[in-house]
């Protein structure tokens, strides 16, 4: 955990339609939620509010000041659908101090550009690029690393399970429905973040897919322009 991020928020009395009038005077309508609390319409700047969701967006806790002082995770934002900077409502999720919460964190390689792969002239690509793990919210990490040591020849991978996670946080498993098969020991450990590959193969396989695609697009054409005869 870096340093507390806090928001000073109010309680809003505007309701419904209205709150377009906070907006316009720089004002994000929100609200704050969470077991055993009622739901609180609350309000705050709109500057503010755009600062802390950059900050921590939906990974690290926030610490609300106001008339009550609470640790809430950020849970949903309505951003406008041209001006990205403008958050038109925000909801906060409180969560007591002591109690573990679930949450996705960013997952940042260390090395790269300087991996022994890398300079050998093999591409390395990221194919993970977030976790969700359980963690008290005040020890939740803002970013997991992991290295990009073992990756020196074609078909090397760095794992989830190459992170080295801090004291207090752990990976969430989920249930993917594969039991019976195969697949049942595998586990999120077992998830490839980043591998390396030849760049000659690795254009072959994207040119491949591009022709994969550009023939089911030629077949759903197909199917329609049949369709469309049929019905004349």
């Amino acid at each position: 955990m870096g340093e507390k991020v806090t928001l000073k928020i109010e309680k809003r009395v505007v309701l419904g339609k209205k709150v377009r009038l906070l907006r316009r005077e720089g004002i994000v309508p929100g609200v704050v939620y969470g077991a055993g609390i009622e739901s609180t319409p609350v309000q705050a700047d709109s500057s503010e509010v755009l600062r802390v969701y950059k900050a921590v967006g939906k990974h690290t806790p926030v610490q609300l000041v106001g008339n009550k002082r609470r640790i809430a995770m950020i849970k949903d934002v309505d951003l406008h659908p041209t001006k990205t900077d403008t958050i038109r409502h925000i909801s906060f999720h409180a969560v007591r101090a002591n109690d573990p919460v679930i949450a996705e964190v960013p997952i940042r390689l260390l090395g790269q550009g300087e991996s022994e792969a890398e300079r050998a002239g093999l591409v390395v690509l990221q194919a993970l690029e977030k976790i969700e793990v359980k963690a008290l919210p005040m020890e939740l990490p803002e970013v997991l690393e992991v290295s990009l040591e073992k990756l020196v020849k074609e078909g090397d991978r760095v794992m989830v399970g190459d992170i080295v996670l801090p004291d207090g946080v752990e990976l969430v498993e989920h249930d993917d429905g594969r039991e019976g098969t195969a697949d049942d020991d595998v586990t999120v450990k077992d998830l490839v973040i980043a591998s390396a590959y030849e760049p000659a193969a690795l254009e072959a396989a994207n040119e491949a897919a591009a022709g994969q695609a550009e023939s089911a697009d030629a077949e759903q054409v197909g199917v329609a322009d049949e369709n469309s005869a049929t019905e004349e």
